[in-house]
């Protein structure tokens, strides 16, 4: 027996003999509850913060084990992406990349591009066009495809993700042809004698996804390896990610089990996959090291602005007659959204134009009171064009926005054709928002957007561009400081999470989220904030990225 006790004392002295580390010679800072904090070194201890020191005499009196110095960086709590999507970055960076792309035939030159490079390959896929910054500012047809190939499948999805850019190929695939009906919330875009041009928008798409060559779980898990690496790079240690597949579930699972997970996970169920029902049955999925949480729904309600499919209550000011796509009837809404909230879960869903976001919150509104779920902290994703008078009802409701703070600065010289001068009252008002009480929190949409969160700081507090247009911001009475900025992007990111308790700031008892980044994010000029270079990137104490390795 007394064996037996010596061993337990031993034991236990072991695991209270630990080794805590030091970061220091670093100017920190963390938002506390809306409140800016700065400190000179922080320690932490199992992965968590377990003091900051304010003076050089209080870090004289660490113990620390472990030492870091920073050489003068600047020390930021990790940041946190409340809407992405992890599956279509990691393969954009697997795909062609047409981001950017000035024109339909440099496009197009970029997929010859791929093609040589990859002749193997039958499938032809790739994402980042945007016919909107293109000089005609029209779609793009297959014909342009047809150029490289009437045999291998071409599919390129628009940069908003709402559209296809196919060849004749994919359409023969489908059997799409002239008289072949439009589905219900989606359009097969046509040329004036009635043939299909090759643009397949919104549900319309769902075909095309069907017929896509699957991966396995072990390549799924790959490809998000691949991503979520990537994502440490820019500074992030945590993403919502906006589309969660069953077998992302699953692949992000395996990389779990092989400690093979950079950054942690915050689940959206994609309701548009039938395999998520076992989740759905099952309850929220919660880690106790918050790496991998899947405890919400994603729901999309209306298509986007670029391709005229957000859903408005009048016409379109660039395109009379067209008042965009609701993508589910009111019935379909109603029971994806009742039966999330029934199941535990928080429900995010996408609704961009003023007519979406009126009617999602109509439904809110009455659902939350049915289920009794408003502690779920339901979301709405985008909130991008609102009416005015729409605005308080967040609040009144406590349903948080998650906003997006590039796709202002991008649709910028967009939004103002398609809505005309009176709707942009509504559009894009961060600002107004936040002052209405309403909870946010700050994300980039990735891949539709950079994954990097100093553009989206940048944007929201600037309202500019990166060659700062237009003078003074783009409606610049929606302009958000800095300390703001910064809680979007992570205190506020982490409470729409459930994670508020552990995440999203640097205060003991709190994981040791942290970046070293090049520049004081406070003391740089506001128009340089996008410049910022991360140098390391920290989850849980655990380095998990180093600039030049």
């Amino acid at each position: 027996m007394l064996r037996i006790a010596l061993g337990l004392l031993l034991l236990c002295s072991s695991w209270l003999i630990h080794a805590s580390t030091l970061v220091h010679n670093v100017t920190g800072y963390t938002m506390n509850n809306g409140v800016l904090v700065t400190f000179s070194g922080m320690e932490y201890d199992r992965g968590r913060v377990t003091r900051l020191y304010n003076s050089a005499a209080d870090l004289s009196q660490s113990k620390a084990d472990k030492r870091i110095n920073g050489q003068g960086a600047t020390l930021l709590p990790g940041l946190i992406d409340a809407h992405g999507h992890i599956r279509n970055h990691g393969r954009l960076l697997q795909n062609i990349n047409l981001i950017g792309s000035k024109s339909e035939a440099d496009a197009q030159q970029r997929v010859k591009a791929f093609m040589q490079q990859s002749p193997e390959q039958q499938w032809i896929q790739g994402r980042g066009w945007n016919q909107v910054i293109w000089a005609d500012q029209k779609f793009p047809t297959k014909g342009a495809l047809d150029a490289l190939s009437t045999e291998k499948f071409i599919v390129l999805k628009r940069v908003d993700g709402h559209a296809f850019w196919v060849n004749s190929a994919v359409l023969a695939k489908l059997g799409i042809e002239r008289n072949t009906p439009d589905p219900a919330g989606g359009e097969i875009v046509r040329d004036a004698s009635g043939e299909a041009t090759g643009v397949l928008i919104d549900n319309a798409m769902l075909m095309v996804k069907a017929a896509l060559p699957p991966l396995s779980d072990q390549q799924m898990a790959a490809l998000l390896e691949l991503s979520l690496s990537d994502l440490a790079a820019y500074g992030l240690t945590s993403t919502h990610d906006a589309e969660t597949l069953a077998q992302v579930v699953r692949a992000l699972q395996l990389l779990q089990q092989r400690d093979a997970m950079p950054i942690r996970i915050y689940g959206m169920l994609h309701m548009l996959d039938p395999g998520i029902e076992k989740y759905l049955a099952q309850g929220p999925l919660l880690d106790p090291e918050h790496m991998l949480n899947v405890r919400s729904v994603k729901i999309s309600s209306d298509g986007a602005l670029g391709s005229r499919g957000a859903a408005l209550y009048e016409d379109y000011s660039d395109d009379p007659g067209n008042r965009g796509l609701l993508l589910l009837s009111d019935e379909q809404l109603e029971h994806n959204i009742r039966r999330s909230m029934q199941a535990g879960f928080q429900v995010n869903t996408h609704a961009i134009g003023d007519r979406a976001n009126g009617r999602l919150l109509d439904f809110y509104e009455q659902l939350i009171k049915q289920t009794d779920s408003r502690d779920l902290r339901h979301r709405i994703e985008h909130a991008q064009i609102l009416r005015v008078q729409d605005i308080p009802r967040l609040a009144q409701g406590g349903i948080i926005a998650s906003i997006q703070p590039t796709h202002a600065t991008s649709d910028k010289n967009m939004a103002g054709d398609r809505l005309g001068e009176a709707r942009l009252d509504g559009a894009y008002a961060w600002k107004k928002l936040r002052d209405s009480g309403a909870k946010m929190a700050g994300g980039s949409d990735f891949p539709v957007e950079s994954p990097n969160p100093f553009f989206g700081l940048h944007a929201a507090i600037t309202r500019q561009s990166h060659d700062n247009a237009p003078a003074g911001g783009w409606l610049p009475g929606e302009k958000l400081s800095r300390e703001q900025s910064l809680s979007l992007f992570t205190e506020d990111a982490a409470y729409a999470a459930h994670q508020e308790a552990v995440l999203g700031k640097l205060m003991p008892g709190y994981y040791a989220d942290f970046i070293l980044v090049r520049d004081d994010y406070f003391q740089v000029p506001e128009q340089d904030i996008w410049k910022n270079k991360v140098l390391e990137t920290y989850v849980a104490g655990r380095q998990v990225y180093k600039a030049g390795q």
